[in-house]
């Protein structure tokens, strides 16, 4: 049986009675408080593994009550957000202040038990915006994994396309087993040195060795002893390195350029690509053996425009990182948040970082347009159309944009935007579900 206490703050009766009775019968203890006020007195008194709180509640707004918990200085328990007013800018607003989850209603309840089972099996911890990867649900679902896969030694390989952040996660790997940052970190882009330079780096050579080698140079395998080692871009190997590279894995040790003698190493190895290492273990250009070997653990981060969500999610924390370093301050336009969106990001979040950058140092105002931010500037969605669109295609994704810029200009509620929009709240509840809002 759990041991877990849920802490459950809902002020509709039918739904706090039905995730109590449910809680329960998934063996959790479940306290179910109506009002923050009495929810707040509880958590100042009770220890609790998590909490489900609504927004809306009739006292205090959800996010006013968790400020509220983190002025206090307390250690929190994991928090889940819970609302019928689901958009992405309170999704941001809610991740960034710390919370480990956010559902929209109507609930999915098998959803919400997966998140509760996963954040209790997790120690409670203080969650920011630096540590998390992303709000979307497949950067939270990798995140989920991070506590599981850091109890083991064993080899992960990281993929994604190129800037989606395979170097980041891999440093938040390592802070789950090593959250005191004591144990080295030690990371070398593989195909950025040639096959000797890269022999070099990573076993070390001997004095003597070759030409220049005046002294003795330990390599990354020893630096990272104790550790971990980061190899990316590990398909940019030659065949002759990844023989090299497998006996280290298998051995547990490594024999320095121009010397006999092995040495030991005790490392955690973690591996990145972007390219298909299956695919090139098919035509013969990566080793099956060593495929396997670094492919214990399989981490794939999706790119940027199949994650939507974090886009500006990870603006507001660049544009935060601008502001606080400089006297001049930069915000972004309506227009200038949906071209973000619509841009493809071909080159992820390294691209991001770049644009937002350049259009900061650019701009003179402190509004950042579309102009600044695309050297090429897509075109606003009056004179964005294809000809290849029919014109019910054209008018469903005109519609779409309006109606998502009317909900973030709203902050999300869905009465004050249906009448800014001019239809009933009904109407526009039906319009979003058939738009995919």
């Amino acid at each position: 049986m759990n041991t877990y206490r849920v802490c459950l703050i809902e002020d509709d009766p039918i739904m706090g009675e039905a995730l109590s009775d449910r809680f329960e019968l998934e063996d959790y203890h479940c306290d179910w408080y109506k009002t923050g006020k009495a929810a707040i007195i509880a958590l100042g008194k009770t220890k609790y593994h998590i909490v489900i709180c609504d927004i809306q509640l009739p006292d205090i707004n959800g996010e006013d009550l968790y400020k509220q918990l983190k002025a206090s200085e307390a250690t929190l328990p994991h928090f889940i957000f819970t609302t019928g007013y689901g958009t992405i800018d309170r999704a941001v607003r809610l991740l960034k202040l710390g919370a480990q989850d956010y559902l929209t209603k109507p609930l999915d309840i098998h959803a919400l038990l997966k998140s509760v089972q996963s954040l209790c099996s997790r120690s409670v911890c203080t969650v920011t915006r630096d540590t998390m990867l992303g709000i979307s649900s497949a950067m939270r679902n990798i995140e989920a994994l991070l506590p599981r896969i850091a109890k083991n030694p064993t080899s992960v390989l990281i993929t994604g396309e190129s800037g989606v952040g395979k170097e980041r996660l891999a440093r938040a790997l390592r802070s789950q087993y090593d959250p005191e940052h004591k144990m080295p970190f030690i990371t070398v882009n593989c195909g950025a040195l040639t096959e000797s330079l890269l022999e070099a780096e990573l076993f070390g050579y001997a004095k003597g060795a070759f030409t220049g080698a005046l002294r003795e140079k330990r390599g990354l395998f020893e630096l990272a002893h104790g550790g971990t080692l980061f190899l990316d871009e590990v398909g940019e190997m030659s065949p002759s390195m990844q023989v090299k590279l497998l006996r280290a894995i298998q051995e547990r040790q490594i024999i320095r350029v121009g010397a006999e003698v092995p040495i030991q190493v005790d490392i955690r190895l973690i591996c990145a690509t972007h390219q298909d290492l299956k695919q090139m273990v098919e035509v013969g250009k990566f080793r099956e053996d060593l495929y396997y070997r670094i492919h214990v653990i399989h981490l794939h981060i999706p790119p940027l425009r199949e994650r939507k969500e974090d886009i500006l999610w990870l603006t507001t924390n660049l544009l935060e990182d601008w502001n606080a370093k400089n006297t001049d301050p930069r915000t972004l336009t309506p227009l200038a948040e949906q071209n973000l969106l619509d841009y493809p990001w071909p080159g992820n979040i390294r691209e991001l970082k770049h644009c937002l950058e350049r259009a900061c140092i650019l701009s003179q105002q402190t509004e950042l347009s579309a102009e600044l931010l695309f050297e090429d500037a897509p075109a606003t969605p009056e004179a964005s159309f294809s000809t290849q669109e029919s014109l019910s295609e054209y008018i469903h994704t005109c519609e779409r944009k309006y109606i998502a810029t009317c909900l973030r200009l709203n902050d999300g509620h869905i009465a004050e935007t249906a009448i800014s929009l001019g239809i009933s709240r009904k109407n526009l509840w039906e319009k979003m579900k058939k738009l995919g809002i």
